[in-house]
């Protein structure tokens, strides 16, 4: 299969690209390398911005779209939503506007588990309607809008991941979602690290290897048309991440405290049954194991 990789330099998408390329796949990357960049050295490169109408000749005969290109910031989509806007929404319509032209099969599409809100049942259904509370969770479900009214118009398939904290390999520190990322760089070079509020807060950790399972899955016929929450369910606190952290690095467990940040939520995990129901997704990597393999590979990369 010829498989486009919007992002495909990025974290997921650079994990993303060398899982396709391995199962034997043809990979086309688009990306705009503007946060750094993992270049493979098979795939078909194209330094892109993701709203440039150049992607439509970029696609080249792919089958499938998977669309991972984006504004990933809250805070910033806050102090900046037009720029948001303009590569959320934008660019996954010029996404699906070299689909069209592209006669393209399949757009696998990265949403995120901030098209929720604060939901009132954890771990979140995949029922669950979407409640965005910041325009990058706003700019995402106008995509997945978009995504639906262009199968209705033109037969384009879609999925939608629906993605909890995801962690691993090629994460950077410096992304303000890479709280693993950050403790672990962080440990590894002895510095400081800082818990917000009393550490109770909970976030659903699935590993980037399973992410990407997800989307090789989803780039096939099953879960056409879907939504899936793709996590573990399970609800792990920062205090209890960040002893895990310090137990696979072989340091002191003793992180600093400060005040909680307005606007945190206190707890997230999703739902990850539906996956499994609609794609034969689920995870494969316990929470402590894969951090053993990222701080690893943090170690070895430094």
């Amino acid at each position: 299969m010829r498989i486009l990789v919007t992002g495909g330099a990025g974290f997921i998408g650079s994990n993303l690209v060398d899982r396709l390329l391995a199962d034997g796949h043809e990979v086309i990357v688009v990306d705009d390398l503007s946060s750094g960049g993992n270049r493979a050295a098979r795939a078909e490169f194209h330094e892109l911005d993701v709203r440039d109408p150049a992607l439509a000749e970029a696609v080249g005969g792919a089958e499938v779209i998977c669309h991972l290109a984006a504004q990933i910031s809250v805070r910033n989509s806050v102090t900046d939503p037009l720029n948001d806007a303009r590569v959320n929404i934008e660019g996954t319509l010029n996404v699906l506007e070299a689909a069209r032209k592209g006669n393209v099969r399949k757009v696998v599409f990265a949403s995120s588990v901030a098209r929720y809100g604060r939901p009132p049942v954890i771990p979140v259904p995949g029922d669950t309607p979407a409640r965005p509370m910041s325009p990058y969770a706003a700019s995402k479900v106008s995509a997945e809008a978009y995504l639906s009214a262009y199968q209705g118009l033109y037969g384009i398939e879609y999925t939608t991941l629906v993605l909890s904290n995801v962690f691993g390999p090629r994460q950077s520190p410096g992304g303000e979602a890479g709280v693993v990322a950050i403790f672990t760089d962080a440990l590894l070079g002895g510095r400081p690290t800082v818990l917000f509020g009393d550490g109770s807060q909970t976030r659903d950790y699935v590993y980037v290897d399973d992410v990407v399972d997800a989307f090789t899955r989803a780039c096939g016929p099953r879960g056409n048309g879907g939504t899936f929450n793709i996590g573990t369910g399970v609800q792990t606190s920062d205090r209890a991440l960040h002893g895990l952290i310090a137990a696979a690095a072989g340091v002191p467990d003793a992180p600093d405290l400060a005040p909680a940040r307005l606007g945190d939520l206190p707890a997230m995990a999703v739902d990850p049954v539906p996956a499994f129901e609609g794609l034969g997704w689920q995870p494969g990597h316990d929470l402590a194991s894969a951090l053993k393999l990222t701080v690893d590979w943090v170690r070895n990369s430094q």
